[in-house]
């Protein structure tokens, strides 16, 4: 398997880009400044020349003629529109400073006009050592950069290295220590935050595997008694001659076990995604919507059962819908198949601590008082419940009610019955 870049060279290769980017904008401004530098050295010496041609045109052509090397100021005095030159006519351009090719070479020129005397006055500069010297500065500069960024990613490879030692260390704490608690706080930021990370991340998979082993326990033993009586109806439909009704009284009690088998494995499953649920992942929920359809979708499952609703409208809390949901739904389930009810009222109302009181009162035989804390627990039945069920319905409630920082608790009905009252936080 390829590895991917390590961390301490990313960092260097930032650091090198980073400069890359400095180095290339600087270049391109040292560029244009370099050359405009030294033709503004050229228009100095320009300017200065002009100011002695001025003072005697005429004399001053003879002696540059007679004086001039290479590279020195060349001059055109044109009176009356007669050109003497010092060495090669310069053109006539407008007043002013222009960059133009003479002789297949370029200058640098300086036009002056005098009108009164007749004679416009032209001073030029060869370019060709000026361009040699723009060139030798920017590869100099070119240079410069070319170091700094070369500098720059190794700085990076050794600070980054030296800044990266409390994510090595947790790196080396986790590989030694996988099963021990959060790693140790090292003061960096970022090191610090990803140590939290990752306790909570060990956290989270100690619960998940606790979950599991608890699943597994509890389908284990749960699932033993109703699965070897299974097998046993088996047994007798293979090795015994029966008569149509005991074989189908035994078909009908593969059938129940079947289903009881099928509803706690269900009601397994709900506990472990409950034990998983992580509180981040809340969102609001209208619980009178929630209610609405429960009561719809339990009247037409379960037509003797009469349900009416009393809830505030846009009740909207903070939680897991299909939690608070699976309250609703196993309370009237609960109510009719347990208590053989055969009304209920579904209540939701907001308390001016700001808490969500969620109620389901019935008419059916309720639970007597002995009963009413030990049924949330998981797999206890109540005294008179229906047979085939799981016992965890009312511990999936309680579960639900803790997820939602609240509590479950039982009480007698004003219908005569049991009242189911769980509160949230809101």
């Amino acid at each position: 398997m390829r590895r991917g870049q390590s961390l301490r060279t990313r960092v260097a290769l930032a650091a090198a880009l980073g400069a890359t980017i400095i180095v290339a904008v600087t270049f391109a401004v040292m560029y244009k400044a370099i050359a405009r530098s030294n033709l503004e050295q050229v228009d100095r010496r320009l300017t200065t020349a002009s100011r002695l041609v001025l003072l005697d045109p005429s004399n001053v052509v003879a002696f540059v003629a007679a004086n001039r090397g290479a590279g020195e100021v060349s001059v055109t005095v044109r009176h009356s529109g007669e050109p003497t030159s010092s060495d090669i006519e310069l053109p006539q351009l407008a007043d002013g400073r222009a960059t133009v090719e003479v002789g297949g070479r370029p200058y640098r020129l300086l036009t002056v006009s005098r009108p009164r005397l007749d004679d416009v006055v032209t001073l030029g500069l060869p370019l060709k050592e000026v361009t040699i010297q723009t060139n030798k500065q920017r590869q100099r500069v070119l240079a410069a950069g070319i170091a700094a960024i070369a500098a720059a990613a190794g700085l990076g490879w050794a600070l980054g290295g030296r800044a990266l030692r409390p994510i090595a260390r947790l790196t080396s704490w986790v590989h030694s220590h996988p099963q021990t608690g959060p790693p140790p706080k090292s003061g960096v930021r970022e090191a610090d935050e990803l140590s939290d990370a990752l306790a909570t991340m060990n956290k989270r998979s100690a619960s998940s595997l606790e979950t599991a082993r608890d699943f597994a326990a509890a389908a284990a033993h749960e699932l033993r008694t109703p699965l070897t009586a299974m097998r046993t109806n088996v047994d007798v439909l293979r090795t015994m001659d029966l008569d149509r009704a005991a074989r189908e009284e035994v078909l009908a009690d593969l059938d129940r076990t079947q289903a009881r088998i099928e509803s706690t494995l269900r009601a397994l499953e709900q506990l472990a995604v409950g034990d998983l649920a992580s509180p981040a992942s809340r969102v609001e929920a209208d619980l009178a919507e929630l209610c609405d359809r429960a009561a719809h979708d339990a009247a037409r499952a379960m037509p003797d059962l009469a349900v009416e609703l009393d809830v505030d409208p846009e009740l909207v809390v903070l939680g897991f819908p299909a939690g608070l949901r699976l309250v609703v739904d196993n309370a009237l389930t609960n109510a009719r198949r347990h208590g053989n009810a055969t009304r209920a009222i579904v209540s939701a109302h907001r308390q001016p601590t700001g808490r969500v009181v969620l109620a389901i009162d019935d008419d059916g035989t309720g639970i007597p008082r002995g009963d009413r804390q030990r049924v949330f627990e998981r797999f206890v039945r109540g005294t008179g419940a229906a047979p085939g069920g799981s016992g965890l319905g009312l511990a999936l409630i309680a579960q639900q009610a803790a997820l939602h920082g609240g509590r479950a608790w039982i009480e007698d009905s004003s219908l005569g019955g049991a009242r189911l009252v769980v509160e949230l936080a809101g």
